[in-house]
């Protein structure tokens, strides 16, 4: 009698153990682990497209300020010579070269204020680049972090329940017989799952495939029975 409640006591350890089982897999295969995993691929792609419209938006900036600063230059030079032609004082070939000069400073004058205008437009195109490549991080960043929060409640809920179980088995292994015991702890360490299973109507428990009538008395005249099958630990 000692012995079929050891073995009872046996099942109810399997029960216990299978149900920590497929609570440790259900942490492992949360659907919002998956949604995580896509959401922060999405972050990490906006993130880069981000740095990338502000490193260009950088580019475009510095060249607009270089040209506006080369363009002063040109201004002050063309308005120096300008004040020269305008002077007079010098001779008819002088005067024409320094005229040709001046005409060339404001032809190149005016291709820098061209330009000048053309890099304005593009910066202005690339900040506003930048802030809609900014908005959709911060949009895909809020996303990952709320599958971070929802995956931290299901680990937080799962792991309570995980824990319940441990003092459940906790309770119930002290009860079942020592060698039935290490018996079970080595089928669990090679094959995991299931490998004790109620008898009952000559079916297994375990792989519930049913044994014939021989199968059935070699089965429980094994100690502890064993299903022909499988080689679950069978509790009559």
């Amino acid at each position: 009698m000692e012995e079929l409640q050891s073995l009872a006591d046996l099942l109810d350890l399997q029960e216990v153990d299978s149900a920590i089982d497929k609570l440790l897999d259900d942490r492992q295969n949360l659907p919002a682990l998956q949604q995580y995993k896509v959401a922060h691929a999405d972050a990490v792609a906006k993130g880069k497209a981000r740095q990338a419209a502000e490193d260009h938006s950088k580019v475009v900036s510095l060249d607009a300020d270089k040209l506006a600063g080369e363009l002063e230059i040109a201004e002050v030079k063309l308005d120096r010579q300008e004040q020269r032609l305008f002077a007079g004082g010098m001779n008819a070939k002088e005067t024409e070269n320094m005229r040709q000069d001046v005409a060339s400073l404001r032809i190149s004058k005016s291709n820098m204020e061209d330009r000048v205008l053309e890099l304005l437009d593009i910066s202005e195109t690339a900040e506003i680049a930048l802030s809609v490549a900014g908005k959709a991080l911060a949009a895909a960043e809020e996303e990952e972090r709320g599958f971070e929060e929802m995956i931290a409640d299901a680990w937080k809920s799962i792991d309570a329940m995980i824990a319940r179980k441990e003092v459940r088995k906790a309770e119930i292994v002290p009860s079942v017989a020592p060698d039935l015991l290490e018996l079970y702890t080595d089928l669990r360490n090679r094959r995991g799952g299931v490998v004790v299973g109620a008898l009952e109507h000559s079916t297994c428990g375990a792989c519930h495939l049913e044994l014939s009538a021989a199968e059935h008395h070699e089965a429980i005249q094994e100690n502890p029975p064993r299903c022909v099958h499988c080689g679950a630990i069978l509790v009559p």
